[in-house]
């Protein structure tokens, strides 16, 4: 399935992204940001979106001016998330690369997402965490109409900063 705005295109990951995923997943700037490690190879990041990229709820953001891909929006179910969540809610994540920052892509992306996730899915609520020393992501949900919940808490799952707290957002579903 693919989804789209004026700027942006989200539609399923391809093999031949992984170059362009590399160059943009291996600044160390990006990643650790979202809690994983900076990409090490080309064949990594092909790895990644064969395995992590590849499932339903997940998808690669192209710029459609350049047709480039310049990151990643998606949603896990209950069954993936970092939190503790009911079995009708879910998880949204995001990344966008450097030069990309500070456009609103993200949230132009993650308003598409949660429309799915509410529209088609059905989810009743949308949960979503960021580390407290990165407030842009946290404004990216906001911005989308997420809440702070008020609570923190780790998720030993990442792989970078399974050990730093996380706030945590919250989105219900309007019609619910």
């Amino acid at each position: 399935m693919m989804m789209q705005t004026e700027r942006i295109l989200l539609r399923p990951w391809r093999e031949n992204d992984a170059e362009t995923l590399f160059r943009y997943a291996s600044d160390p700037e990006v990643g650790p940001r979202a809690g994983w490690p900076p990409h090490q190879s080309v064949e990594e990041s092909r790895g990644i979106i064969r395995t992590l990229f590849s499932g339903e709820g997940m998808w690669a953001v192209e710029w459609k001016a350049t047709g480039e891909t310049i990151g990643c929006v998606g949603y896990l179910p209950s069954s993936h998330s970092n939190l503790a969540i009911a079995d009708d809610e879910c998880e949204v994540g995001y990344w966008i690369a450097r030069p990309f920052w500070g456009r609103g892509i993200c949230s132009e992306a993650l308003r598409l997402v949660v429309d799915h996730c509410f529209l088609v899915k059905g989810f009743t609520v949308l949960w979503g965490d960021y580390f407290p020393e990165n407030p842009a992501s946290g404004r990216v949900m906001e911005k989308c109409g997420f809440h702070d919940t008020g609570r923190v808490t780790l998720c030993p799952s990442l792989e970078v900063g399974a050990d730093r707290p996380v706030r945590i957002m919250r989105l219900d579903n309007p019609t619910h």
